[in-house]
């Protein structure tokens, strides 16, 4: 992912302070811990990597808004977003005790100053209790932005690879959905809105602008898409070997995102795209 790097705290600070000063609202913050086990320890813990983030963030940079990732897998040692079971079956996810661990990461990032939480593990009901863990603990006034709409798709790969978060064994689609399966799509938009979700999102973003469209259209809800590593990286691809003008390009797939139904873009390529817009170049 070509100027795509794990960052530092102090390296993020500087990172966010241009992007803010380009004009880009908004970060979303995943964070890779020193050492990883079977219970994602390091994603709920009060002096996480996150939680350092987030308190550096809105310490300096109080306008901006900081989002966090709400997952498991980049702490897990399996590389799974929920607890993994071993039986002579083989190896399942279980979704019921993930859950609490994902409400407990939730919580903690909130309290570290988070302004959104964003999970994107795809257990089932955990909009559900990230809302009813933050609300006893106070920040009934956090919005989540729920990953409602996530593919078990194939233009993952860079982010994986870059955020060390690839499994270990098998993969993901017993709880991300089916790329064919726009219906599945919409039913869990529709459970999340009802669970408690204040924004959704739809993963990938330029491979799925139907669902985003369609997610727009049935629930009316502010609504993101998320363009993922391979769409940024080949972009970024194509660009060095002179085969397409990068920001056109680049403004052009954001453009029908938007045009799709997106009330926000979560991009890898926001900073460049702020610059570009600042020259008049869309």
């Amino acid at each position: 992912m070509p100027g795509v790097f794990q960052l530092s705290p102090d390296e993020l600070l500087r990172e966010a302070s241009q992007a803010h000063g380009l004009g880009v609202p908004a970060v979303l913050i995943f964070g890779i811990p020193a050492s990883k086990d079977t219970a994602a320890a390091g994603a709920y813990a009060r002096n996480g990597i996150v939680q350092q983030a987030v308190r550096l963030l809105k310490r300096e940079l109080p306008e901006l808004v900081v989002i966090t990732d709400v997952c498991l897998c980049e702490y897990m040692s399996h590389g799974h977003c929920g607890i993994v079971q071993r039986d002579k079956a083989g190896a399942r996810i279980l979704n019921d005790p993930t859950l609490k661990l994902l409400a407990r990461t939730a919580a903690s990032h909130a309290e570290a100053g988070a302004d959104i939480v964003a999970p994107s593990d795809m257990m089932d009901g955990r909009v559900r209790a990230i809302r009813q863990a933050l609300d006893r603990s106070g920040f009934t006034s956090t919005p989540i932005m729920s990953y409602a709409a996530k593919f078990a798709s194939a233009f993952y790969g860079p982010f994986r690879e870059a955020a060390e978060s690839a499994p270990g064994f098998g993969d993901r689609r017993s709880y991300q959905m089916h790329p064919a399966n726009a219906l599945e799509a919409l039913r869990e938009v529709a459970l999340d809105i009802q669970e408690g979700a204040d924004i959704v999102i739809v993963k990938p973003a330029l491979a799925c602008l139907d669902v985003l469209h369609r997610v727009k259209m049935e629930f009316g809800y502010p609504t993101a898409a998320y363009a993922v590593s391979a769409e940024y990286s080949m972009i970024k691809a194509a660009s060095a070997n002179g085969w397409i003008d990068e920001s056109a390009v680049t403004l052009e797939s954001l453009l029908a995102m938007r045009r799709a139904g997106a009330d926000i873009l979560i991009t890898y390529a926001a900073k460049e795209a702020a610059q570009w817009l600042k020259e008049g170049r869309a």
